[in-house]
């Protein structure tokens, strides 16, 4: 993960200070499109760019085709081409494309283009890999500089032989579903990483392999290039979720599908990154992942014009939380490391795309459950409490390069166990909506009554998330006796239905069985319940409704 300064595992990675800069123009930008007028992709026929489990997903959160899931006119591309520039990615979401050059003639040509807007300068020119002694958070430790012996583990009675990673899934109560069947078959995830070296050969992945579960790879920083070079990282993030070693470690998600993409640059710290990171959630959404997890995270850069300050973690400014929210609008349940900068006294707080309305971020604990003291903290600017939860991720058993196993510290680590248990709770209750299942994992944590800046809602309970949806699940199915609410679950009821005409009375109970409301209705009050409703917080409530004929129990979800 990625926060505030650059960091990925032990080893000091640096970069090359460019000399002589003023004499060339800067490397890398963003070209800002105006529109997407006549363009051969048309909303109407969404198969055209869209593959048909992308279009799934959409339609079983019933989400809309819109004018930004559009790819970028090829017109536009041509043009850019046409100057001499060399394209790199273009944005659907943002409406643009990143581009290479170094010809102040070529920057001129394209910003005299009709359907240019804006140029923005994303890095300089392409640095070179010399070691250089960068500053990196030391708390994220990987390999074996911080590598304690391989500890006993409690032996349970279990399907899998989890080895040392038994207690980070324990600890959020996710074995039970394992048990159950439910260990991420069918769900397709996105690791957006830095490199994934020795991803192809380690065994912790042979059975990924052999079953054809990473479905591909791609990089957004070398186009063209391979991922499995330049850091380990994202093999130590993909094992906390697809790691199949009984007896050694066995992730929150084995038996799920995964797509490896790289976006982040380990040797600098570039505003480009943040592109590449939405050039590829747009792929993994094109594709149709359920779920992206994502251990990076972005305050600082190489260059201060570019650094991020406070009052941008407020939801709406950093361009990869703009990103990861449109993301979450596709339907794909975004999970992000909240960042390793809790010890910094100047800017201990979460970094950007954790400051995401809807992004699920994800802080760090030790094995015991306290908070790691290199957590970070909120809330956003803007007030809101982030992170969302915690996960272990302080001690956390992984892989790392050369077919080895250790231990980590960071919140790159605590993400991709909560990423792989999520999958898991999806996969179990398929009917509802990435941000239904993001609810019922917060509201099953043990901080849910009283959550806080620095742990947030607290621990989840995967088990708890679980019975909640199903219950919810349940009672859609049955037959409605008094009263029926829809949506459900909803973010603002827009149908209240009784059939009774008798006085009822009616309570409103949270999660947590504590009675929130009371009030006396007869059949013809739905516009006052719809109100009562509405204004609640988003979570899990029980209405209680009772007539002369009958009682019945409803259960409901708010969500934001």
């Amino acid at each position: 993960m990625l926060l505030n300064m650059k960091y990925f595992y032990t080893i000091f990675l640096s970069f090359l200070v460019m000399q002589g800069m003023s004499q060339i123009a800067p490397d890398t930008y963003f070209v800002q499109f105006s529109d997407k007028n006549n363009s051969p992709y048309e909303i109407t026929n969404p198969s055209g760019f869209l593959s048909q489990r992308a279009l799934l997903r959409r339609q079983n959160q019933q989400i809309s085709i819109v004018e930004n899931d559009l790819p970028v006119n090829p017109q536009y591309l041509e043009g850019i081409a046409q100057t001499g520039a060399t394209l790199l990615f273009p944005t659907k979401w943002l409406n643009g494309v990143t581009i290479q050059t170094t010809s102040q003639t070529v920057l001129d040509a394209i910003s005299a283009l009709p359907y240019v807007v804006s140029l923005r300068q994303l890095s300089d020119q392409p640095l070179k890999q010399e070691i250089k002694n960068k500053v990196f958070f030391a708390e994220e430790l990987v390999g074996d500089q911080y590598s304690p012996a391989l500890q006993a583990y409690p032996k349970q009675a279990t399907v899998f032989d989890y080895g040392n990673g038994f207690t980070q899934i324990n600890q959020i109560n996710g074995i039970p579903l394992h048990d159950a069947g439910y260990r991420g078959q069918g769900m397709m995830i996105a690791i957006l990483d830095g490199g994934f070296t020795d991803t192809e050969t380690h065994v912790a992945f042979d059975s990924l392999w052999i079953n054809n579960q990473i479905l591909g790879t791609k990089d957004f920083v070398h186009p063209g290039g391979s991922v499995f070079t330049e850091s380990s990282h994202g093999t130590s993030v993909l094992s906390t979720i697809g790691a199949n070693v009984p007896g050694q470690l066995i992730g929150t998600a084995p038996k799920a599908m995964f797509w490896l993409l790289r976006s982040e640059y380990v040797f600098s710290e570039h505003l480009i990154e943040e592109y590449n990171w939405v050039s590829a959630a747009e792929f993994a959404d094109s594709v149709g992942v359920d779920i992206i997890n994502s251990s990076l995270g972005y305050i600082d850069f190489d260059f201060p014009q570019w650094n991020h300050t406070y009052e941008h973690m407020n939801g709406n400014t950093a361009v990869v939380t703009r990103g990861a929210d449109l993301a979450t609008s596709k339907g794909i349940l975004v999970v992000n490391s909240a960042g390793n900068s809790g010890g910094n006294s100047g800017f201990p707080y979460i970094g950007a795309p954790a400051d995401g309305f809807n992004v699920f971020s994800i802080g760090a604990v030790t094995g015991d459950g306290t908070r790691a003291s290199f957590s970070s903290i909120g809330p956003t600017f803007d007030g809101r409490i982030k992170p969302d939860i915690m996960a272990m991720g302080q001690g956390t058993a992984l892989a790392n390069g050369n077919n080895n196993f250790t231990f980590g510290n960071g919140t790159s680590f605590s993400s991709p166990v909560i990423a792989g248990m999520s999958a898991c709770l999806w996969q179990a209750n398929p009917s509802f909506t990435n941000l239904t299942v993001k609810e019922a994992i917060k509201m099953s944590s043990d901080n849910a009554l009283q959550p806080n800046v620095t742990y947030g809602y607290g621990i989840p309970d995967f088990f708890q998330a679980n019975s909640f949806l199903t219950s919810i699940d349940t009672g859609l199915q049955k037959e409605v006796k008094l009263l029926q609410v829809s949506p459900n679950p909803f973010v603002t009821v827009n149908n209240i239905q009784f059939f009774t005409n008798s006085e009822c009375n009616i309570r409103i109970y949270d999660v947590h069985a504590k009675m929130i409301h009371e009030i006396q209705l007869n059949g013809y009050a739905s516009a006052r319940l719809s109100q009562l409703l509405n204004s609640l917080k988003a979570g899990f409530y029980s209405i209680e409704v009772t007539s002369e004929e009958k009682i019945q129990i409803l259960k409901v979800i708010k969500i934001n």
